[in-house]
């Protein structure tokens, strides 16, 4: 069984399995630039906010996400495994580099 996950700021979604991270699905999106940082919670590059969805956290490095944070949704991809389809949205470091996209195309303007 794999799980829809939807990137909030590029409207993009990908499948992930519940023994994969949301991270390791992000990468197979096969876009240049995704940060994969370390890998085991300790870079913090990879942040991201759980808007929608049941998912597990494994550790995490609390120099880059505090207890408030992880109540609130704020975790490392890297270290979250999906439990139901998620909706995240992207945060620090990665934001850029992710939401490139976004950037370079002008959305549509609504007819007047």
């Amino acid at each position: 069984m794999k799980f829809a996950v939807t990137i909030e700021d590029t409207s993009e979604r990908y499948e992930c399995a519940p023994d994969e991270s949301l991270l390791a699905g992000m990468v197979r999106l096969g876009r240049r630039g995704i940060p994969a940082g370390c890998c085991g919670g300790g870079c913090g590059v990879c942040k991201v906010e759980i808007t929608t969805g049941v998912f597990e956290v494994r550790a995490m490095s609390r120099d880059h996400v505090s207890p408030d944070d992880e109540a609130q949704g704020r975790v490392l991809a890297c270290r979250v495994y999906p439990r139901s389809d998620v909706t995240l949205r992207v945060l620090g470091k990665m934001h850029k580099t992710v939401c490139r996209k976004c950037a370079a195309t002008p959305r549509a303007q609504p007819a007047i």
